[in-house]
């Protein structure tokens, strides 16, 4: 031991300081030497401290202090990093690190004075590797520390941490695309890759820097989450967090960013003026979907772009001229007036004033008249007077001969007259009483002639022996008479019929067969014309075709693939395309045409236009539903599921209907059917959505009967509307054990504009399932069919597959065998005299309105009035009506006790003398 001390550097004082600094000089460090623990000394070179000294005899020395310290550092991959420190007063400065002594060699030694104290400065320097800072990577932290010594005692530094640096590559949590509304505010999380030291956090915006100061509407939040606090326009764009540190910068995957605007309504404009100057009509106002404009997938605008409303428009009525005065007594001057007034009706709305005059005289002989007529130009007036009486009463007595000729030949195309009273029955011809209660009816006089009653000939005379006209047999249907008109077979005469049409143009597209077809020979007498089972007819009223005149008329049903019907926009047929002919035929009164069609009609949501073809082949509008004029030649009655078009000329008409808005809705039929005998494991159930009108059923149920088809469940009705969403189909709730659907989507889709344009014929979808076994012969299960974002129906089917059917003939509402043609009065329920009757006596206005205006309040027909009012027979236009609606099942009952009803309120209209019989 004393040899290894052997010139070794003499250290002031004795004990553990010697002990420490021989260690460190030689470079073996010791872990028992403690600088820290040694006791102040004097300065080196200073005399030795006596034995038993202790720090407090140096009192005035002082204690080094640090001019500069170590900082904490990392280690940027393997670049090694240097600590410093500089201490005064110090006679030496050593590292120590994680309580180890660094090696001297490893220390860089710089030795100067203090300028200003003149005390000794000491700095001190030594490199940390990244070896060594691994080598305890997970027990501690690395760290170091300096301390300094002076002859007073030692001075440690500050800890310095040397770490190493790193920053990994997934951020913990990277921003995700977004879309949002315009003013909302916008929230981008981004939390960066783990590192050392901590990165720091900035977002990109289109790879631009995101720079909060200079715009306020970001701002980035202690997480470092990007915040925009009112989105803009402007701020749609791709947006990217970059972390970044000492060692690596990192981005994130790009968040889309799209700030959208749901457009608005602008306001509405002014209603637009009346489309009628004359009584009742519509106007409309509109709005754009422009406050604002929908913008990068924003939402459309809901409702309605198009408003309609009724509008009324003031009339404008000539004034009439009131009944003339009773002529004054006769003057002085042989002279007497008269005068009337323009009040029957007062001219009001800009109508014309009256024409001619209000004062009327003219000359008078009476015992106050001084005037004689002696000379011979008053005997040449008075004659002249008298020959122009005789001749009026000459041309009057002609006249009536004349027209009762012309009533002779009623019966000139009628083989027996039996056909006009056979729907009486003889009854008692004694006078009822003004009370009685009974039904009272005229008695013909079966051995004289037939004469048709004609309310314009009868008389309106007093008479003692007067009955009343009610209800009971005189509305009788008639019995089966003879007549001159026959209907051969439907399959040999349309046949023959159309193939002689064919050979002109406007003919060609006529359906070839009688399957679609009625065709009859009529006369004034008139008739119907019916394609069965399809809701389609045609009734030509009595007097319809002038008399003297025969001619051929056909009803047709057409296939809409054979005539092409072009649609525009939002356009929807809603009604069979039908033909009736040829168009040629004249006529004195309007026909009723009626058939189905498939629309939920409402005026606020529907615009509903009658379309007919012309020899062209180009199709026009020849009317607008809800603006008909009563002059118009077209005429239409519209009811919850069938049109009754009044017209005066034949063609081929459809009609077609526009939405007004989305609630606008059509109905759809949705037929189930399925094989009526299945021998294999595949079993296909088929699913019609088919426009709901009888001439479509129709023709789905001739071909399922040809594929051997049953229908199995109740049919449903869907209301579909313009939407523009599609129909979706599906099945549910199967036994698994038993079937699988091989269905490969969760449903079947029909597109929008298939359904609504009405042009596809016989839409449908087909699910194919099968069977486990041969033996299941059950199938139970749940059909869905909706419109997406609509109205929807479902099917629960629970039946045998073999045994189980519905009857389909019931979805007709008609028989099969029923006659497509019939003539003369076997055509309508009202008997023809009776009906004749019922004309003359309401066709003439009476006080209280007891005349065809109450008939047609009766019947609900007032809102139509003003079109009855403009034809020469009112009454005959609602009894057509009702003829029309009420075929065959009609009930006269309830017609007769309208009658009655009218009756009773003016019974001068039903009273008939026996004279008159």
């Amino acid at each position: 031991m004393g040899a290894w001390w052997h010139g070794a550097p003499s250290f002031p004082g004795t004990g553990a300081l010697s002990l420490l600094l021989a260690s460190t000089l030689l470079g073996v460090p010791s872990s028992d030497a403690q600088p820290s623990a040694m006791a102040a000394n004097p300065l080196p070179g200073a005399p030795a401290a006596p034995a038993g000294a202790g720090a407090g005899s140096n009192s005035g020395e002082l204690l080094p202090h640090f001019l500069v310290e170590p900082n904490d550092v990392y280690i940027v991959k393997n670049k090694p990093v240097t600590l410093a420190c500089e201490a005064t007063p110090a006679t030496q400065v050593y590292f120590k690190c994680n309580g180890e002594w660094v090696h001297q060699p490893d220390h860089v030694t710089e030795h100067s004075t203090d300028k200003g104290t003149g005390l000794p400065v000491m700095a001190v320097r030594i490199e940390i590797s990244r070896q060594q800072v691994e080598k305890i990577f997970g027990l501690e932290e690395y760290w170091c520390q300096c301390v300094a010594w002076s002859s007073s005692g030692t001075t440690k530094s500050q800890k310095a941490y040397i770490r190493i640096a790193y920053l990994r590559k997934n951020f913990e949590q990277e921003p995700l695309a977004k879309e949002v509304l315009i003013d909302q505010e916008i929230e981008l999380p981004c939390r960066p890759p783990e590192g050392i030291p901590p990165a720091e956090v900035e977002w990109l915006k289109n790879e631009d820097m995101v720079d909060p100061a200079l715009d306020t509407n970001f701002y980035i939040t202690l997480g470092h989450s990007l915040v925009v606090k009112q989105a803009r326009l402007a701020d749609t764009g791709n947006y990217t967090c970059v972390a970044k540190n000492i060692v690596a910068r990192r981005r994130s995957s790009s968040a889309a960013v799209i700030v959208y605007v749901n457009g608005g309504w602008s306001t509405w404009t002014e209603w637009s003026p009346c489309s009628t100057s004359c009584g009742r009509g519509w106007q409309k106002r509109t709005r754009t979907c422009t406050n604002p404009t929908p913008l990068n997938g924003g939402a459309f605008c809901e409702g309605q772009n198009v408003q309609k409303t009724a509008c009324t428009t003031l009339c404008p009525v000539d004034g009439g001229w009131s009944e003339w005065s009773k002529w004054s007594p006769c003057s002085m001057d042989c002279m007497q007036w008269r005068s009337r007034e323009c009040s029957h009706p007062v001219p009001r709305s800009g109508g014309v004033e009256c024409k001619g005059a209000d004062l009327e005289t003219r000359n008078c002989t009476s015992d106050l008249c001084i005037h004689i007529a002696s000379g011979p130009e008053d005997v040449a007036l008075y004659i002249g007077l008298i020959a122009v009486a005789v001749c009026l009463v000459l041309l009057l007595l002609v006249g009536i001969l004349v027209y009762c000729r012309k009533k002779g030949g009623l019966d000139s195309d009628v083989a027996d007259s039996s056909i006009l009273t056979s729907g009486f029955q003889p009854v008692s011809i004694k006078p009822s009483k003004a009370d009685d209660p009974h039904l009272l009816t005229i008695q013909p006089d079966l051995s004289t002639t037939t004469m048709t009653y004609q309310g314009s000939l009868c008389p309106r005379q007093d008479s003692t022996s007067k009955f009343q006209l009610t209800n009971g047999h005189l509305l009788n249907p008639l019995i089966s008479g003879r007549h001159t008109l026959h209907h051969s077979s439907p399959a040999t005469d349309a046949s023959d019929f159309v193939s002689r049409l064919s050979t002109q143009n406007y003919f060609r597209s006529l359906p070839r067969g009688a399957t679609n077809m009625a065709y009859g020979t009529f006369n004034f007498l008139g008739g119907r014309l019916m394609v069965p089972n399809t809701g389609i007819s045609l009734l030509i009223p009595p007097d319809a075709i002038p008399r003297g005149k025969i001619y051929e008329i056909y009803l047709t049903l057409h296939k809409q693939e054979d005539v092409r019907l072009p649609l525009a926009g939002c356009q929807t047929l809603l009604s069979p395309i039908v033909s009736c002919g040829p168009p040629g035929v004249l006529l004195t009164r309007p026909v009723i045409l009626s058939m189905d069609h498939c629309a939920e009609a409402s005026p606020e949501n529907w615009s509903m236009r009658l379309k007919k073809q012309s020899c062209e082949g180009t199709w026009e509008d020849v009317l607008h539903l809800g603006e008909e004029s009563p002059s118009n030649v077209y005429y239409c009655q519209m009811e919850s599921h069938t049109c009754y078009l009044f017209t005066e000329q034949l063609g081929r008409f459809a009609l077609v209907g526009e939405s007004l808005s989305m609630s606008a809705a059509k109905r759809l039929k949705l037929l189930l059917f399925a094989p009526a005998a299945c021998t294999s494991l595949e079993y296909s159930i088929r699913v019609y959505c088919l426009n709901d009108t009888q001439d479509v059923l129709k023709e789905v149920i001739q071909l399922e009967r040809q594929m051997g088809g049953q229908l199995i469940d109740e049919p449903r009705v869907l209301h579909f509307k313009d939407s523009y969403h599609n129909l979706r189909l599906s099945i549910h709730d199967m036994p698994s054990s038993l079937w699988k659907s091989r269905l490969l989507a969760s449903y079947q889709e029909i597109p929008f504009y298939h359904i609504w344009n009405g042009v596809q014929q016989n839409l449908h979808c087909t699910f194919t399932l099968e069977r486990f076994s041969l033996s299941t012969v059950e199938l139970a299960c749940k059909i869905w069919i909706w419109q997406v974002e609509g109205d929807g129906q479902s099917f629960n089917i629970n039946f045998n597959i073999i045994k189980d059917s519905h009857p389909m003939d019931l979805l007709l509402g008609e028989s099969e065998e029923g006659s497509a043609a019939l003539v003369g009065p076997s055509a309508f329920k009202i008997p023809f005299l009776i009906r004749q009757k019922i004309i003359t006596s309401l066709d003439d206005p009476v006080a209280h309105s007891a005349d065809w205006r109450m008939l047609a309040q009766r019947l609900n027909l007032d809102s139509h009035l003003s079109f009855f009012a403009s034809k020469p027979s009112p009454t005959a236009m609602i009894l057509n009506l009702w003829e029309a609606r009420h075929f065959p099942n009609g009930n006269l009952n309830q017609l007769a006790n309208a009658v009655a009803d009218i009756g009773k309120q003016e019974p001068v209209l039903f009273m008939v003398s026996e004279a008159e019989c």
